[in-house]
């Protein structure tokens, strides 16, 4: 591999659906009296080879197949590169919101942890964007900082980011290098609003086993690892691209149900038709 290769380079990674998941409803395992569908948009933009999502029915004897993100992963680490693949972005998300309404990219950071008592923990060094199943831009920003047009990206109101606990992944970026990253969605608050149970603390993984019964594999020695190394290992690449791609697959999910309080009206709705119904049926036959 030549320097400029190393430089930039793509990670493609593919795996097969599987023929049996023709079945696109999502359901909620102890909340099955909340069904839901998968979005148009998804299904618009679900990739060739990227892999089914089959029905969901949680068991918590079970363990669910690895979550893993089946399209290009972008790599870019100079300035020159980042600022190319924000373009791209940038390009990709207006030709989306005029075919299709979307403007919105899945979100995540990660950054080098300390291990010893008042160090305090790296700058952001890995900044990753994902906004259909076909391609994820993973920026090692560490190495590049911060080009225009990702300043552009990040602080552009009309574009949508969404994670989980992004408010505090914005907090940090900010403090590390002084952009303001505006437009932000909670998945977990997200969550709350759709799903039918208590308020939880959701986090990425929980929430992608609730919706799609699959596991988003977290192993600490990817996780805790090197984030700032001279070039990021593929399975760098992979864990950071599919954390982004289930932040944006999930919020997809999640914004085709409807809010819980909305489900309680209709609930009720239909409770008070089926009580007059009965009442009506019981006064014909007096």
């Amino acid at each position: 591999m030549t320097q400029k290769q190393k430089h930039h380079y793509l990670v493609g990674i593919r795996r097969r659906s599987n023929p049996d998941d023709d079945d696109d409803t999502v359901q909620q395992g102890p909340f099955q009296d909340c069904p839901a569908r998968l979005p148009s948009s998804v299904l618009a933009l679900q990739h060739p080879n990227a892999f089914a999502l089959s029905p969901c029915r949680q068991d918590t004897r079970m363990r669910y197949p690895a979550m893993k993100f089946g399209g290009q992963i972008t790599y870019s680490r100079t300035a020159v590169e980042v600022e190319k693949a924000a373009m791209e972005i940038i390009k990709t998300v207006k030709a989306k919101k005029s075919e299709l309404g979307q403007n919105t990219v899945g979100f995540d950071i990660e950054w080098k942890p300390t291990f010893k008592r008042g160090v305090p923990p790296g700058k952001v060094a890995v900044l990753q964007i994902c906004g259909d199943t076909s391609c994820c831009h993973v920026m090692h920003i560490i190495h590049s900082g911060i080009p225009r047009s990702l300043q552009l990206l990040l602080e552009s109101s009309s574009i949508l980011k969404v994670g989980v606990g992004i408010a505090n992944d914005a907090v940090k970026f900010f403090k590390d290098y002084n952009v303001s990253i505006k437009a932000v969605e909670d998945l977990s608050y997200l969550a709350n609003q759709k799903l039918c149970g208590d308020t939880q603390n959701w986090g990425l993984a929980s929430l992608t086993e609730k919706l799609i019964c699959k596991q988003l594999l977290k192993p600490n020695k990817i996780r805790l690892g090197n984030w700032e190394t001279k070039y990021l290992s593929k399975e760098q690449l992979q864990y950071a691209a599919t954390d982004a791609f289930a932040s944006w697959y999930l919020y997809e999910v999640l914004r085709s149900l409807p809010d819980v309080e909305n489900l309680e009206k209709v609930t009720a709705a239909n409770q008070s038709d089926e009580q007059a119904t009965e009442e009506s049926q019981a006064a014909s036959l007096k």
